[in-house]
């Protein structure tokens, strides 16, 4: 079986991000004092103290330019959580942010959605993966959050 990672919102992207989001609007940065915010950049959730920033951020969007890919009305911008700062980055291979109710959305080389798979626990994500990536239209597979539908993180072939 195949090993799949999560990729976390680019550098570039979120130096973008940080600066004005997908949606036009400047970042306000806040210190999470609770902690437990599932952070986009680093793939992990956010400590006590931390300074990070909910920010709109169109990941379909951003693929498509890179790609020449027209989405259409597929394209979607959301809130996520970011570092208010540049941080290291994600220090693990493993999937992140699997411990509830997911959906594994698949979509095309054009952008168009081809289908999801609700994942019920950890246990499920290999087998969903391995069923969005066995199909050849597939592209790339977002991860998604069931109860706000909130991007996790994008998942592409190796």
């Amino acid at each position: 079986m195949t090993t799949y990672f999560a990729r976390p919102v680019s550098a570039t992207a979120l130096k973008e991000l940080r600066s004005a989001d997908d949606a036009g609007r400047q970042m306000v940065p806040v210190t999470d004092e609770e902690g437990g915010s599932p952070l986009r950049c680093c793939l992990r959730h956010s400590a006590p103290g931390e300074l990070i920033a909910l920010v709109s951020y169109a990941p379909l969007r951003r693929w498509a330019a890179e790609n020449g890919a027209r989405p259409g009305a597929y394209d979607e911008q959301g809130p996520v959580f970011i570092h208010a700062e540049e941080c290291a980055g994600p220090d693990r291979a493993a999937l992140p942010f699997t411990n509830a109710h997911r959906t594994v959305r698949r979509y095309s080389a054009e952008g168009h959605i081809l289908g999801g798979q609700l994942v019920e626990d950890a246990n499920g994500f290999a087998g969903a993966l391995q069923n969005a990536f066995d199909d050849p239209a597939v592209a790339l597979v977002h991860v998604r959050a069931v109860e706000y539908g909130c991007f996790l993180y994008e998942v592409r072939r190796a």
